[in-house]
């Protein structure tokens, strides 16, 4: 089995994944409209779709470690597929939440589990490279959804987005089933794995404790950063749906370049030191959102920038998590995604006091500001030495 064409039909799983984990915000006035209701009350469908998100990618991992990796992301993704065909069927705002919800929770299994087999197949020394790759087509898939959500509720109807979803993943689905006969090998059980233990034993490991500490202030400037990009190109320059889905594709493209850069990066440089120069690049980023906040070209770059950093820093952070627990992958990687998306959410609701406080200039240029205490810290923290050196206590 040719391993770029898994990682690429992974990639296309994550990227439809991440597409709708995003593409409720753009239409949620269309859906409010059809319900009859205020828009605030219609943002119950957002809140249904996340937790079980966020908590469901914990019980994924122990289930793809005891069950078989790429058996977890086949079946979650058929639900997926199911639970994003009832959403375009939602006749009530109570229906369509049980929807989402339930579409959130099968697709908390594609990231985290779609990473540890990336880490079971691919060697050390070329994964970071598969790692970026992957994420670089994932975090495409969530760049865009603002343009492809809005661009499909202004031609068709906020239920044809949801059915074109259901479309797009089921053809997924048929590639990750074609995909799993030729890579039996991953359908193994492995009955011994526990549930709870592993999450222990990471934790209370300094070395890999201190890695999910940075993903999780990753998550809060970061993902925090990016949830408000869009929201701040409206506000400034008064553009639709498209126009800043667009622009958005910013972020997709400079992760992709940062995720088939980021293993070579990271053999020259070595591995903290491009965690630190992606968080400084992201740090350019809001930087230069927030000084020229009025100039197109500049909050492109921006954009451009904030992918790109956010994928040397994440891929690179995921690499290092892949040895954490070589016998219980799928747990260590559910751990980085549930901390990305806690930080995420933090990162989300403390910006958004913030701009309401204080406007989105200052939002992001002290977002870029704690950003480059955070490279700094990360440096300090992750200790590759050490790293190196524990690792193998900690293989379970």
């Amino acid at each position: 089995m040719n391993t770029k064409r898994l990682i690429l039909i992974l990639g296309l799983a994550g990227f439809i994944v991440m597409a709708d984990n995003w593409v409720v915000s753009p239409i949620l006035p269309a859906i409010a409209k059809s319900f009859k209701v205020e828009p605030a009350s219609a943002g119950i469908l957002i809140a249904a779709y996340m937790l079980p998100f966020g908590l469901f990618q914990l019980v994924f991992g122990p289930l793809a470690d005891r069950f078989g990796k790429l058996r977890v992301i086949m079946s979650t993704m058929i639900f997926f597929t199911i639970a994003t065909a009832l959403c375009s069927l939602g006749m009530a705002l109570t229906d369509l939440s049980i929807y989402r919800a339930l579409t959130g929770l099968f697709a908390a299994a594609t990231m985290p589990v779609s990473l540890a087999l990336i880490g079971d197949v691919v060697p050390l020394e070329n994964r970071q490279t598969a790692i970026g790759t992957f994420m670089g087509i994932s975090f495409l898939g969530q760049a865009l959804s603002m343009g492809i959500g809005g661009t499909i509720a202004f031609f068709v109807s906020w239920r044809g987005v949801f059915f074109a979803y259901a479309i797009i993943a089921a053809f997924i689905t048929v590639l990750l089933i074609s995909t799993s006969k030729k890579l039996s090998g991953q359908l193994t059980s492995n009955p011994n794995s526990k549930v709870l233990a592993p999450y222990a034993k990471l934790l209370g490991h300094f070395p890999s404790l201190r890695a999910y500490i940075v993903v999780v202030f990753e998550g809060i400037f970061i993902l925090g950063s990016f949830s408000y990009l869009g929201a701040n190109i409206s506000h400034v320059f008064n553009f639709g749906y498209l126009a800043i889905g667009l622009i958005m594709t910013a972020f997709g493209i400079g992760a992709i370049l940062a995720g088939r850069l980021g293993g070579k990066v990271a053999a020259k440089t070595g591995r903290r030191r491009l965690i630190a120069f992606g968080l400084l690049f992201a740090a350019t980023a809001d930087l230069l959102i927030a000084i020229f906040s009025t100039n197109l070209a500049a909050t492109i770059v921006g954009v451009f920038l904030l992918g790109l950093g956010f994928m040397f820093t994440h891929s690179t952070l995921l690499t290092l998590a892949t040895e954490f627990a070589k016998k219980a992958r799928g747990v260590a990687m559910s751990l980085v995604a549930f901390s990305f998306m806690v930080g995420g959410s933090i990162g989300t609701g403390i910006g958004g006091r913030l701009i309401n406080a204080f406007g989105y200039q200052s939002f992001f240029m002290a977002y870029g500001a704690l950003l480059i205490i955070l490279s700094l810290v990360a440096y300090i923290a992750i200790s590759e030495i050490q790293l190196a050196k524990e690792e193998a206590e900690l293989a379970m």
